[in-house]
């Protein structure tokens, strides 16, 4: 049986982000659809405790390392190979919850100096990559009303993006009582699909189900009290979806030839 290594990098970078306004984008739009040509052939994509409880009715969720900083993020697994995303069908996404990274298409939070309340505030403000694939003048969503308001798709992202903001802050914190409790751990995806095909999926963690059954009364208390207690049992509830994707990968008849370059990767 031939089995591929894997080990998955970031999505598609934004390459140039300019500040939204109704002014140089009254015309901008943007293509909802989904598909390869816009970046969504990715075989994990980045998500956040705020978003666990939709995230993992449909996907496995698990943990990486940031290799430069040595910080943990979440992801949900899309696929077994780099470039494979099971989820994708003809333009749609087959899941009842799009992750917020892939939601919130060529938009970004940035900031901007600003005067609030007499006081100089760095305030959050929405950026848009002209590169992106999605940008269009031509078709898709409107960006902004004909007469300068935000469009409802708009308002839809903002929310997308406060989301992901408030995400990466409590995330933050998650893995920093999660790693002072020692309760993440390695782990690698060994994936049979048949006799002829199976997967090793490398550089993942999650939590260890021994030391948090293992913990002390106060220890689960905190846990419970930030609300991070539920976090790591919806990571673990999650992992059952691996066989969902084992089912979908089955049907789809698909065998990913671009796994085997990547066969030998370190974690």
């Amino acid at each position: 049986m031939s089995r591929q290594r894997c080990q998955y990098r970031g999505a598609l970078p934004m390459t140039r982000p300019v500040l939204l306004n109704n002014v140089d984008h009254r015309d901008l739009r943007v293509i909802t659809r989904y598909g390869a040509e816009f970046g969504d052939a990715i075989g994990l994509v980045p998500t956040f405790p705020t978003e666990y409880a939709d995230v993992q009715r449909e996907y496995p969720i698990f943990f990486k390392k940031d290799p430069a900083t040595g910080e943990y993020y979440s992801i949900a697994l899309l696929g077994f190979a780099k470039n494979e995303n099971l989820f994708l069908e003809q333009g749609r996404w087959n899941a009842a919850y799009v992750p917020g990274m892939i939601a919130r298409g060529p938009f970004l939070i940035g900031f901007q100096t600003q005067q609030v309340d007499g006081e100089t505030r760095n305030e959050p403000v929405i950026h848009v990559d002209l590169d992106h694939p999605r940008v269009s003048r031509t078709e898709g969503e409107p960006v902004f009303l004909p007469h300068g308001g935000n469009s409802p798709y708009l308002e839809h992202i903002a929310m997308v993006l406060r989301g992901i903001r408030e995400g990466v802050e409590v995330g933050k914190a998650m893995f920093a009582a999660f790693t002072a409790l020692d309760l993440i751990e390695p782990v690698t995806l060994d994936v049979k699909l048949s006799d002829d095909e199976g997967y090793n999926v490398l550089g993942l963690y999650t939590i260890d189900q021994r030391k948090l059954a293992a913990l002390d009364g106060g220890s689960l208390e905190r846990l419970n009290r930030a609300g991070f207690l539920q976090g790591a049992f919806l990571v673990i509830a999650s992992q059952g979806n691996v066989r969902k994707l084992m089912a979908m990968k089955r049907r789809a008849g698909r065998t990913d030839s671009s796994g085997a370059a990547m066969s030998g990767a370190t974690l």
